[in-house]
Parts: C-alpha cells; sequence; structure tokens
C-alpha cells in the first residue's frame, strides 16, 4: 500500500501532465499505471476534468492503464493509446515448460524493462498476451527468446481475445451479511482476521478502486480485484437459508 508521501507525488504528476495537455493544446500520456496509482488519480479526478482524461490498457478486462488527458473535440483530432499488444508462445510446445504469469514477467524483467513500460500480462495454456508501450515492443520482440527452459517467439497480434477473455467459475457461497470481507473469505476459504488483513494492505478493489473499508456492501455486477488471489464478480444475493443466512453467487475469474 502506498504512504501518502508516494501518493502526493502520483498526483502531481498526473496534475502537471494534464496541465500540460490542457495548456500545449496537445495530448499528454502517463505509461501504464498499477491500480494503487490508478486510486491516486481517482482521487482527484474531479479536480481534473478540464483535461478530459481517459482510461485504457489494451482491453476491457485490463487493470494496469494509461491515463489519456486531452479532449479530441477541443483539439481537433483523435490519437490513440501508445499500446501494442504482443503474443509470446512457444515455438514447440510439445517441449513448453508450464509457463505462468510470474514467468513471463520475470523474462521481461530480466531484459531490463521497466515495469511502468509494461502493462497487464494475460496468460492461457502457456501463451501470453502482453500489452507494451509501442516504443518498447520491438526491443521485446528481437530479445525475449526464452522464458525458463522454453523458446518463445515474439509477435504483434491485433485480436487478443482468445486469451484475454477469462475462464469464469460460478461458485455459491453462504454468509451472515453482505459485507465485502466476509464474502472474501467464503469466496478463497480465508478466516475473516486474514481477508480484514487484505484491506488493511491496501489489497482489495472494488471495480478498480482502492477499498479499505472491510464492511462495505457490494453490488449485483461489482468486480473485485484481490492482489495476490484473483478476480471476481459478485452476481447478488439469491436467497435467504433457513438459518439467517444469505446465500450469494459469484464468478471467479480463472
Amino acid at each position: 500500500m502506498m504512504n501518502d508521501q508516494t501518493s502526493s507525488e502520483n498526483q502531481r504528476r498526473l496534475e502537471e501532465l494534464a496541465k500540460r495537455s490542457y495548456n500545449t493544446g496537445s495530448f499528454t500520456f502517463t505509461d501504464f499505471l498499477s491500480m494503487a496509482e490508478l486510486s491516486d488519480f481517482y482521487e482527484i479526478e474531479s479536480r481534473l476534468k478540464y483535461a478530459c482524461a481517459k482510461l485504457f490498457g489494451g482491453c476491457d478486462l485490463s487493470e494496469r492503464k494509461m491515463i489519456r488527458f486531452g479532449n479530441p473535440d477541443e483539439l481537433g483530432y483523435e490519437q490513440t493509446f501508445p499500446i501494442t499488444s504482443l503474443l509470446i508462445e512457444p515455438l514447440n510446445e510439445k517441449f513448453s515448460d508450464d509457463l505462468n504469469h510470474r514467468d513471463f514477467l520475470g523474462a521481461l524483467m530480466n531484459l531490463g524493462i521497466k515495469r511502468q513500460m509494461l502493462g497487464d500480462i494475460f496468460v492461457k495454456d502457456n501463451r501470453a498476451c502482453l500489452f507494451c508501450r509501442d516504443s518498447i515492443s520491438e526491443y521485446i520482440a528481437d530479445n525475449l527468446t526464452r522464458i525458463k527452459h522454453t523458446s518463445v517467439k515474439v509477435s504483434e497480434c491485433t485480436d487478443v481475445s482468445d486469451i484475454t477473455s477469462p475462464t469464469l467459475t460460478d461458485k455459491m457461497i453462504q454468509i451472515s451479511s453482505n459485507r465485502l470481507d466476509a464474502i472474501i473469505s467464503r469466496v478463497y476459504n480465508l478466516s475473516r482476521n486474514d481477508s480484514v488483513t487484505l484491506f488493511q494492505s491496501g489489497l482489495v478493489y472494488i471495480n478498480g478502486r482502492l477499498c479499505t473499508e472491510n464492511a462495505k456492501k457490494i453490488m449485483s455486477g461489482d468486480l473485485i480485484s484481490v492482489r495476490g488471489y484473483g478476480r471476481f464478480e459478485f452476481d447478488g444475493e439469491l436467497n435467504v437459508s433457513k438459518k439467517g443466512k444469505l446465500n450469494c453467487s459469484v464468478k471467479i475469474y480463472r
């Protein structure tokens, strides 16, 4: 969880980019921001309305996003986000290691690439879709040749839906009340104390916004991200059991 000084510095940088866009009559972009950094933006979003901020990370489910400042109607032109989507896949699937998100990210970090140049990495069946800044895509394609013991190839792709589309698992849970800490406890089989600690550590987000209120009630359709555990969508309350418990439905992202 970011401290107050770090959050203030992040907010000052965002304010400077917004002012630069407004004063120069041009678009300005951040690098990819983490969910914690995006929460800093949401705190001052109302102050930056004049700069017409827009967020995008490569696809609808991206958690790491860039912010673009600038109003196309006022500037008289449009400028797309400088994001490239790359497909990373084994040269020979038969001899591939089992590759996960950490493996792909570690290999990229070993190339000396800064994290803010990289967006989300979606992994499915030993293949990954990576969103990155345009300026770094060619370097990755030329230099990322191996992950663990697996030789890989990197190519630019436009249709990423095959990998970025999540696999959803329905789960029924029973809770005493519609409290987010109770729901997280049931979804991830945690104790209530462990669930509360997640909030204290700044690891819980509702629809992309940091949540520190562990007793917060959520609504049907809310997307909950718990750093280190995953994401799930709250479908809503179904009925009340004979013992007065709430039967609820969630969809867990795999």
